[in-house]
């Protein structure tokens, strides 16, 4: 029996990375995004062509009621749920120095980034608890996609940087909170990473990475991503709730 992944934000960029790394080991899908389904049609048959199910739940998790649909939809299709990665965030619309940041900006991305996968964690974590109780076989685990922004400052993106760091957070006290569950949780970050979010500092991007920014001198890809995500998915770190995947090809590596 095929176990069931919910990707938010899946359907493009490193989101979409590890929907495909996913659906190449054995799972079905159930992608989440904010596109109408038939902007999202290529992703969605792309992913389909590996053989798996894969349904389309379109809502913004900022949203308490689209958070709700989308697990709805999630339990009506498949009646299970093993795997959530919490993928979906937002940049700010326009990058601001600190002292000049918006309040609108700030609850922007609070709301979507922090604020809406918080809430998800906490209804998907109850089904999956509730699973559980019913049939001790079952296994589940929670990944959440935060960024090296989590520690490393970025004074024209404030609430961008806040907002990964309180998902830090967020994956430990759920990994405390769902350890006598067995259902371990996990924090992944990427670093500089090739999609839709980088396209437009590709440039700047391009000289740091030639000038070496990172260890390994390349842009990350999202399948780079995506293959930690899976072997996460997939069970092989089972007693390594809590902890954090780097994924920044060295970026954060203190050098002299």
């Amino acid at each position: 029996m095929k176990r069931v992944a919910l990707v938010t934000g899946g359907s493009r960029g490193i989101g979409f990375g590890i929907a495909k790394e996913l659906a190449a080991n054995g799972f079905d899908l159930a992608i989440n995004g904010v596109r109408s389904a038939t902007e999202a049609a290529d992703a969605l048959n792309n992913l389909k062509d590996s053989g798996n199910d894969v349904i389309y739940c379109r809502g913004n998790i900022s949203l308490a009621l689209d958070r709700e649909n989308i697990l709805r939809q999630v339990e009506e299709h498949y009646g299970k749920l093993h795997v959530l990665v919490n993928n979906a965030g937002v940049a700010p619309k326009e990058r601001k120095d600190i002292l000049e940041a918006t309040e609108e900006s700030f609850e922007d991305v609070i709301s979507t980034n922090l604020k809406g996968t918080y809430f998800l964690m906490q209804k998907a974590a109850k089904w999956m608890i509730t699973q559980k109780q019913n049939n001790q076989e079952f296994t589940a685990c929670i990944i959440t996609i935060s960024s090296i922004s989590a520690t490393v400052a970025s004074v024209n993106r404030g609430e961008y940087c806040l907002s990964k760091a309180g998902l830090s957070m967020a994956t430990q006290l759920f990994a405390v909170r769902l350890g006598e569950y067995n259902i371990p949780v996990f924090e992944v970050r990427p670093g500089v990473i090739r999609s839709d979010m980088t396209a437009g500092v590709k440039e700047k991007y391009d000289q740091l990475i030639e000038g070496g920014l990172c260890v390994q001198k390349r842009w990350g890809e999202p399948e780079d991503v995506g293959k930690v995500v899976a072997s996460l998915a997939k069970g092989d770190f089972m007693y390594s709730t809590g902890q954090v995947i780097m994924v920044d090809g060295g970026l954060t590596i203190p050098r002299l």
